[in-house]
């Protein structure tokens, strides 16, 4: 797991624990879950459409990767 994020959508609604996780085929994100009772994870909130999950998913990967590259110590000048 990379990150653990929050999104407000429309400063209205905020989803929060959307994890950024890099997998064998890149980054993606998951959806805040919870186990029930037979050990099963279940999401507790997710796009309903596969347009608007690929759109989230296009945008926190993207603020992900400019937030990651912002921390990244710049190189010492060589002496």
């Amino acid at each position: 797991m990379k990150a653990v994020i929050s999104v407000t959508l429309d400063e209205e609604f905020v989803v929060h624990d959307i994890k950024v996780i890099d997998g064998e085929k890149g980054l993606f994100i998951a959806m805040p879950s919870r186990k029930t009772a037979a050990g099963e994870y279940r999401d507790i909130a997710h796009p309903i459409n596969s347009e608007t999950r690929d759109r989230m998913q296009e945008i926190i990967l993207r603020e992900y990767l400019k937030a990651a590259q912002a921390e990244e110590p710049e190189e010492a000048c060589g002496e």
